[in-house]
C-alpha cells in the first residue's frame, strides 16, 4: 500500500505546476493533502480528480482559502470523519480520516505559529488537546497512518539551521518535546507513534519544507515538517519510503511510504 502525504499550499495552484500529472504515475491507493486553500466546489473540476480515485475534503468555514485538508482514494472507504470535537479545530478545516476495515488513514494540518504569539497560543492549545485523543487512538486497536504537516521539528537532523531557529515557531522546545513525547522519548514506556521516516533512516537528514525567503530552497536549508507517523503494529510493516525534491509543486515535497498491506 502506498500513501503519499503533500502539503500543496493551494492545491489548484500545485495542480497547475503538473502535481496531479505527476500523481497519475505514483500508483498511489492514497494521497493525504494538506492546505488545499479552497472549498470544495473549487476542485471539482476533472483536473482535480485523477481517473479511478475518490476525493473527500474538510474546507476552512472560518475563513475562504484557507487551511483546507483532503484525501484521495482508489478504495471507497468504509467511513470518513471529518470532526473531532473542538469547534475551533475542525472549523479551520485540519482533520479528515478514511476509514478501511481496522485501518484509519488520517489527513493533519497543526497550526502554525509563525505569524506571531496569538497563532503560537492556538498551537499550544491544540497540542495540549491533542494529546489525549492521540493517546486514545493508539489504545483504541485500531492501525492509524497519521499523514499531515505538523508545523515541528524532532531534533537538529529535521533542520538546517538548528541552533539559529530555537526561539522560533516550530523548533521550539516545547514543541519539540511533545511531538517527541508522542514518538516515546522521554515517556512512560508504553505504545508510542512510529515516525516512518526516522525508522526508515536513523542518521539521515532530509527535509519537505523551505522558505520562500533567502534562497532556502537552492541552498537546501529546509526543515522536516512533513511527518506519517503509525500506531506500532505497522512499524514492522514499513517498506520503504521517499522525499520528493524535485519537480517542485510547493514550499513543501510530496512524502511517499510503502507499506505491507
Amino acid at each position: 500500500m502506498r500513501i503519499i502525504s503533500f502539503n500543496a499550499n493551494g492545491l489548484r495552484s500545485a495542480a497547475r505546476k503538473g502535481f496531479f500529472e505527476w500523481f497519475r504515475d505514483q500508483d498511489a491507493d492514497v494521497l493525504c493533502v494538506q492546505e488545499t486553500k479552497a472549498q470544495e466546489h473549487q476542485l471539482a473540476g476533472p483536473e482535480f480528480l485523477p481517473e479511478g480515485y475518490r476525493a473527500f475534503f474538510r474546507d476552512a468555514t472560518t475563513k475562504k482559502g484557507y487551511s483546507g485538508v483532503a484525501i484521495y482514494t482508489r478504495r471507497e472507504p468504509d467511513e470518513v470523519r471529518t470532526a473531532m470535537g473542538w469547534e475551533p479545530f475542525d472549523e479551520e478545516g485540519r482533520y479528515i480520516e478514511a476509514r478501511f476495515g481496522n485501518l484509519s488513514v488520517v489527513s493533519f494540518y497543526i497550526p502554525s505559529g509563525s505569524s506571531g504569539e496569538l497563532r503560537q497560543g492556538f498551537k499550544f492549545e491544540v497540542m495540549d488537546w491533542l494529546r489525549p485523543q492521540l493517546q486514545e487512538w493508539l489504545a483504541s486497536g485500531r492501525d492509524y497512518v497519521l499523514c499531515g504537516d505538523w508545523n515541528i521539528v524532532r531534533s537538529a537532523l529535521d533542520i538546517r539551521n538548528w541552533k539559529s531557529n530555537q526561539k522560533n515557531s516550530g523548533c521550539l522546545p516545547p514543541e519539540r518535546d511533545w511531538l517527541n513525547g508522542l514518538c516515546g522519548e522521554g515517556g512512560d514506556g508504553g505504545p508510542c507513534w512510529v515516525d516512518t521516516y526516522r525508522a526508515l533512516n536513523p542518521e539521515a537528514q532530509d527535509y519537505t519544507w523551505w522558505s520562500n525567503r533567502g534562497a532556502a530552497y537552492a541552498k537546501d536549508v529546509g526543515w522536516r515538517l512533513d511527518y506519517q507517523f503509525v500506531t506500532p503494529g505497522l512499524a514492522e510493516r514499513l517498506r520503504g519510503c521517499s522525499i520528493l525534491r524535485e519537480p517542485r509543486f510547493s514550499d513543501h515535497a510530496p512524502y511517499t511510504v510503502d507499506y505491507d498491506l
